[in-house]
């Protein structure tokens, strides 16, 4: 039984058992119960369904005017300490209520009994204040109706009970126990000892399956001498328990301890995991959680492997008044690699005064083949710092300085930068001389390569400010005309590459005027919404004697988020300049049906070609850059389609991405293609064609699939593959995954992985948070 619940629903007999102990004279008979309806109709009573006096018809179809109802308090307060206040009356329907001069209350036929939201139904409840005992003839029914449909309901059926005068000791027969609506108990007796404490079932069976009397074999029991569930620590402790699935004996151990189903946290073992590796060979992890408070836990999981590897996990996990922080890390020896193998995750994000937030994040690895082999990330760089941030109306800061530690192919550590430190400023505010809306931006950037080598050993810092200003106007005929301003000034110290002075500095302004003409048409009941926009924009060319070394603006994208941008650089070092004119045109259609429509189409003119664009290839380069043509779908039935496309006047495709979801009961589906032309980006040798899918489907119900692919046109190869298999009902989790990873270099392998766990419902709170159904056993009558 839960904690709490026994001793409540017992709490109520002990009410009437209060008055009975008195001892009262056949006089005062009609002084016995606090609140008594007594019945002798042709049905079985029924719990009431309205208060005393009301004319209401009963639950049993009988009305007030047939059974006469008593509200009667003791005179005086009897000896007893089970004693029931004014706020704990009991209340008791039944066929007979009698009361003989030995001090013996007998209640039968049809026995109802109401307390403090609990109720109990019996045939006959015997009272003997003599002996200070109660006996109790089933069939027993003991539930509380407020907490049916919640994880806190119990219910228990017994033949009879055997109970003391405080009714929280005794025994009782041929009882059945469901616990939070999960793991169900059948024993031949049960013991409560310990003031209501400790319930101890024999010869039992338990389990979390619903079993069907037409089949009485659940998928998995377990069958034990002893069963003992202690109420205040909700720990459950089996004596000699065989586990059995269907019906056939699997395992039988000396002792087992699990939470029972009320439990969210809880010192023990959690779920094995067997997992099965390419290169780790057959092994198991089985973790062990240990609470060290109610705001913090430690997770240790040893993981084993046949003669390959032996690794200890940790996972440490804090909540505070204020932040949270959780800490993951692993050691390991194996095969695979000769020496200690590792790694450590660390997070941590606290609240400060007036809003602010601090961040902390540590991630390191020993190599990146031990974050693939044990299954930890695909990330191949990995950074470790400090955050602070505050986000408020009408202005931003944000800070971080951090270090980089790179696996990725290619890519050199010493050359590569490491320790890297920003911060951004901003301020929104609304000019009154002006009009419109200003803003205020000041940033840092600052790295530093661990190479002293010179150009390769690059180190930079840069200071910048901006400041810009834009306003809108409407124009007759629906025209919609706008000005912008900015001003960008930057100071640059460099070191370690004698290309640069170790010192520059540039103040870049920018105009722009925009001209926007939104059309909106009724065809039906559909709305059509058509807006051509044109957007001429200035800036100066950069010489060359005042450019700097370009390190984060070398990744350029052209897409609808950007077309009628005052520039397309993803950071500062380059600069976008000269005379342009950014030309599209949009067009949007909502059905009342639910679907949506969106097209977005343009290009950019330029009066000369823009040096900044060389990398990007003939996207943005030269006098015309590539034709763009977006468009966005989403329909009635969860699906949704994006796609982009980049294409220069020959309609030959530079670039173009696809990406499809669609979600339905049963079914979900995320897709995407990329295409890239390996002449529009700098450094990449070969054209990239390249798919990648995720889906998952209801088989039946219960039954739970999944699939993804990462597939690679080019090299005619898949990257990675993976498949999954969920099964769930009331009592059971089964989880089968394989996956492959097909790409292999000097540092990394190709490598098969297939694992599988198994979740027996009932012991502790169970989340179900899984896609799909889960699978429910019914039962035909």
């Amino acid at each position: 039984m839960t904690r709490g619940t026994a001793p409540r629903a017992i709490g109520f007999l002990a009410a009437l058992a209060a008055c009975a102990w008195a001892g009262p004279s056949p006089a005062q008979t009609d002084l016995l119960v606090p609140s008594i309806a007594s019945s002798r109709g042709k049905a079985p009573a029924l719990a009431p369904t309205s208060t005393p006096g009301d004319e209401d018809t009963r639950a049993d179809g009988t009305s007030a005017s047939d059974v006469p109802t008593v509200v009667i308090a003791p005179t005086r307060p009897g000896p007893s300490p089970i004693e029931a206040d004014a706020d704990g009356a009991a209340t008791l329907l039944a066929d007979h209520v009698d009361l003989t001069g030995d001090r013996v209350l007998t209640a039968s036929g049809g026995v109802v009994i109401w307390f403090e939201g609990a109720r109990l139904v019996a045939e006959r409840v015997i009272y003997d204040g003599t002996a200070g005992t109660m006996r109790i003839e089933g069939p027993i029914h003991l539930t509380e109706p407020g907490k049916a449909g919640t994880d806190e309901e119990t219910v228990l059926i017994a033949d009879s009970a055997q109970l003391d005068e405080g009714l929280r000791d005794g025994i009782l027969k041929g009882a059945r126990l469901v616990l939070a609506r999960e793991l169900q108990f059948a024993a031949a007796e049960v013991r409560r000892t310990g003031g209501g404490r400790m319930t101890t079932l024999t010869h039992v069976v338990a389990s979390s399956c619903h079993v069907c009397a037409s089949d009485p074999t659940p998928l998995w029991e377990i069958r034990a001498r002893r069963i003992t569930h202690d109420a205040d620590t909700r720990r459950i402790l089996f004596d000699r328990p065989q586990f059995r699935a269907f019906g056939l004996p699997v395992a039988t151990l000396p002792a087992l301890s699990a939470p029972d189903p009320t439990v969210d946290r809880m010192t023990g073992f959690l779920a094995p995991r067997f997992r099965t590796t390419s290169g780790l060979g057959v092994g198991v992890m089985l973790p062990y959680f240990i609470t060290l408070g109610d705001s913090a836990d430690l997770t240790v999981t040893p993981y084993v492997s046949a003669s390959r590897t032996a690794t200890l996990g940790l996972r440490y996990r804090q909540a505070f008044a204020n932040g949270a922080t959780e800490w993951n890390g692993a050691i390991s020896r194996d095969d695979i690699e000769d020496g200690t193998r590792g790694y450590l995750f660390g997070a941590a994000r606290f609240r400060l005064p007036r809003d602010y937030l601090l961040g902390l994040q540590v991630q390191t690895a020993s190599d990146r083949g031990y974050l693939l082999d044990y299954d930890i990330t695909d990330a191949d760089r990995l950074w470790s710092g400090v955050t602070l941030d505050r986000v408020a109306r009408d202005r931003l800061l944000t800070a971080r300085i951090g270090n980089y530690q790179t696996f990725r192919e290619g890519e050199d550590a010493a050359t590569s930068p490491g320790l890297v430190a920003t911060a951004l400023w901003e301020r929104r505010f609304h000019p009154p001389a002006l009009g419109g809306e200003a803003g205020l931006q000041f940033s840092v950037n600052a790295h530093r390569r661990s190479s002293g080598e010179d150009v390769l050993g690059r180190d930079m810092a840069r200071a910048s400010a901006r400041l810009d200003w834009n306003r809108n106007w409407l124009l007759p005929g629906g025209v919609v005309a706008a000005a912008k301003t900015q001003l960008d000034a930057d100071l640059y110290r460099i070191r370690d590459d004698s290309r640069f002075d170790s010192s520059s500095a540039r103040a870049v302004p920018t105009a722009a005027v925009e001209f926007r003409w939104p059309l909106i048409a009724h065809a039906g009941d559909a709305t059509n919404l058509l807006e051509p926009l044109a957007q001429i924009v200035w800036s100066p060319e950069i010489d060359d004697e005042d450019t700097v070394p370009n390190e984060d603006a070398q990744l350029v994208e052209f897409d609808e988020g950007n077309l009628f941008a005052l520039t397309r650089m993803p950071g500062r070092d380059a600069v976008e300049g000269g005379l342009r004119a950014n030309l599209g045109v949009t067009w949007t259609r909502i059905d009342p049906t639910g679907w949506s429509l969106g097209v977005t189409a343009g290009r950019v003119l330029r009066r000369d070609p823009d040096p900044a664009f060389v990398r990007s290839g003939e996207i943005l380069s030269g006098k015309r850059s590539d034709w763009l043509l977006a468009a966005t779908y989403s329909g009635t039935q969860g699906l949704a389609i994006a796609n982009r496309a980049l294409f220069d006047d020959d309609f030959a495709i530079h670039r173009n991405e696809l990406r499809l979801g669609w979600l339905r009961p049963g079914f979900q589906l995320s897709a995407g293609y990329l295409w890239i032309d390996a002449e529009t980006q700098e450094g990449q040798p070969r054209d990239v064609s390249e798919l990648t899918a995720t889906t998952g489907w209801q088989m039946a119900p219960g039954w739970w699939a999944s699939a993804e692919t990462r597939y690679d046109f080019t090299a005619n190869r898949a990257q990675k593959a993976e498949l999954g298999l969920v099964y769930r009902n009331e009592c059971v989790n089964v989880d089968l995954s394989v996956s492959r990873r097909f790409t292999a270099s000097d540092n990394l392998r190709a490598d098969t992985d297939v694992g599988l766990s198994v979740r027996l419902g009932g012991f502790g709170r169970q989340r179900d948070t899984g896609p799909g159904t889960v699978a429910r056993r019914s039962c035909l009558r």
